[in-house]
């Protein structure tokens, strides 16, 4: 598997290209469960292609680097030569895309194909992760999202995933959270997850909200910021289960994007100061170290413009952890019409 260091390009291949399109790449036709139970009975289909299935179930759309990337900090790969371990879980992959329990897709547009393909669970999966009490909120629009939407949910793993394996502090992550807007009564889903730190008795969520230059992005993202502005002023302990305000991180797609999101914030108004809006990029999530990847924008006294400043932070140090190691279910949704074993 290619390390984040060994990645040399100047745009992100998350990022959105014009005229792009989402294509179908998984097998054609029909599949039952019964077919897949008959392989999981003949050991085609085995526990290491359900691990696989936990992490595309767990993040949404996600590449098989992304998967290897997550069963490597869990430890699921141990047992497996370090070189060969990419090649197996694109092996799972591959074998779950036959049997339908996954779809495969890859990005189509005038510059060509994408090098990569995202995976997203289908119906049979549902099924499979029910009868061993794994969560799933899977429904079949999940798999009908627009490339930019499947792209910038791969650009927020890539966020949290580069959290996971680089900062010491990390406790846990949580690609699926939601918030509340009590103004507008809706609930809303940062599209980049949170990650929970935590540095001696301090402890911190940065919540990412990933942005992507689609069509018509900018007021898409300006009912975005309105929803986070209620969301922070009237936050009272326990709002969506935070103690204390989590810290907002929004993700473009490069430096002159997020210029463009802060002029938009600061048009549409937000109730957080500026020193505590965080700005940054997912290409920055590469760099060995994190300490580094987050932004700000001052106002310069004499000019009177803005500028973008390098905001170093302890809590994001290069270091190990144990949290990424295991995945702990701390809030088990129990299904009503089942036996736990």
């Amino acid at each position: 598997m290619v390390n984040d260091k060994e990645v040399k390009t100047a745009v992100s291949p998350f990022a959105v290209r014009q005229d792009e399109k989402k294509v179908y790449d998984g097998k054609e036709g029909f599949a039952s469960i019964n077919q897949v139970v008959f392989k999981m009975d003949m050991g085609y289909i085995n526990e290491s292609h359900i691990l696989a299935l936990e992490v595309v179930n767990e993040f949404g759309y996600v590449t098989s680097r992304q998967v290897t990337q997550v069963l490597e900090l869990r430890g699921k790969l141990n047992d497996i030569e370090e070189e060969k371990r990419q090649t197996k879980v694109a092996k799972w992959l591959e074998d779950l895309t036959k049997s339908k329990v996954i779809a495969r897709y890859f990005f189509q547009s005038e510059t060509g194909k994408s090098s990569y393909r995202a995976y997203c669970i289908d119906k049979i999966a549902t099924y499979i992760l029910k009868q061993r009490n794994i969560p799933t909120t899977w429904q079949p629009t999940e798999n009908t999202k627009p490339a930019f939407a499947v792209k910038r949910k791969l650009a927020g793993n890539q966020v949290i995933i580069a959290y996971m394996q680089k900062v010491a502090a990390f406790q846990r992550a949580n690609p699926n959270v939601l918030l509340y807007s009590k103004k507008y009564n809706v609930k809303f889903k940062p599209t980049g997850g949170m990650v929970t730190l935590k540095q001696d008795k301090e402890e911190v969520d940065f919540v990412f909200e990933v942005v992507r230059r689609n069509d018509d992005w900018q007021n898409m993202f300006a009912e975005k910021v309105q929803l986070y502005s209620d969301f922070y002023e009237n936050f009272t302990k326990n709002d969506a289960g935070f103690a204390e305000k989590p810290q907002v991180v929004f993700v473009g797609e490069d430096i002159q994007h997020i210029a463009e999101m802060f002029r938009i914030i600061k048009k549409v108004g937000m109730i957080l100061e500026d020193k505590d809006m965080y700005f940054t990029t997912e290409l920055r999530h590469l760099e060995e170290s994190l300490e580094n990847s987050i932004s700000v924008f001052e106002l310069e006294k004499d000019t009177k413009k803005y500028k973008v400043v390098t905001k170093q932070l302890d809590i994001l140090k290069l270091g190990e952890n144990s949290a990424a190691n295991t995945k702990l279910n701390e809030d088990t949704k129990y299904n009503a019409n089942m036996i736990i074993e």
